[in-house]
């Protein structure tokens, strides 16, 4: 009985986790040209809610470590206000860490910058945004009205000043 009761178990967990899966790769791509995002909301590193205000022309997403370090290693030389003098946010993506590796040591470390870091913190959250992307590099989408007209890659911090300071 009890090795029924266990075997029950496990195929209710293990069907969950993939109910959970095939929620995230059905979801609908937030990253393609001609969507908005237009009200977009997300959280800073300090918790304070910022919606993407009408005056951004360009969104900076990394989605992954190296990604985020090279950006944030650029930001760090660059003035407070660097990001919204050039009309650009910039968002990090932190959902796939453990929770417990988050809040001991990304949200502090994010904490030390004095450049806005907008977070997608859940994983659902951040699944459209992942879709179809290439994850691994530094994605640039042009924001008109609102609206995403283009989207690129980068790589290097010298590509992402040039991107971002481009008029």
């Amino acid at each position: 009985m009890i090795k029924i009761i266990t075997a029950l178990t496990l195929a209710l967990l293990i069907s969950a986790c993939g109910a959970k899966e095939e929620v995230a790769q059905n979801v609908e791509a937030k990253l393609i040209v001609g969507a908005s995002l237009s009200g977009l909301t997300l959280q800073d590193q300090f918790e304070k809610e910022h919606t993407l205000k009408g005056t951004t022309t360009k969104v900076i997403f990394a989605f992954d470590k190296a990604s985020a370090h090279t950006c944030n290693d650029f930001f760090v030389t660059q003035s407070a206000t660097y990001l919204q003098d050039n009309n650009a946010e910039f968002i990090a993506d932190v959902s796939a860490a453990p929770s417990i590796i988050k809040s001991l040591f990304i949200l502090p470390g994010l904490k030390d910058f004095k450049h806005t870091v907008l977070l997608l913190n859940d994983k659902a959250v951040a699944a459209p945004f992942r879709k179809d992307m290439n994850v691994e590099k530094i994605v640039v989408a042009y924001i008109t009205d609102g609206a995403i007209v283009k989207i690129t890659t980068i790589s290097t911090d010298k590509e992402l000043q040039e991107i971002i300071e481009a008029k």
